[in-house]
């Protein structure tokens, strides 16, 4: 069996083509894994953000509890004060 030039291009095609495919293959594997690594991070970004947003409201409420509970403006220095809020406020507590 004598090697001719066809069957050395046969077989030197399909040798590059394997090589090509491990190749590619490998390009895709580790698309994938970045891809599924960076859809981790950010569902990992996401909880931490609902975290911190849940901390901060539950923060909050007590901190604006010592504050009218109406709701209404009582503050005396505030150009936006609410007089009859103020006043219903003083004339309930007594």
């Amino acid at each position: 069996m004598s090697a001719t030039p066809v069957n050395i291009l046969r077989y030197s095609v399909l040798g590059l083509g394997v090589v090509y495919g491990f190749y590619h293959q490998r390009t895709i594997t580790s698309t994938q894994k970045a891809a599924a690594a960076q859809r981790d991070y950010e569902h990992k970004q996401q909880l931490i953000n609902k975290a911190k947003e849940a901390y901060a409201r539950s923060k909050q409420p007590a901190a604006s509890a010592s504050g009218s509970s109406s709701g209404l403006n009582q503050d005396l220095n505030s150009p936006n004060l609410d007089l009859e809020a103020l006043l219903e406020g003083f004339l309930n507590q007594k």
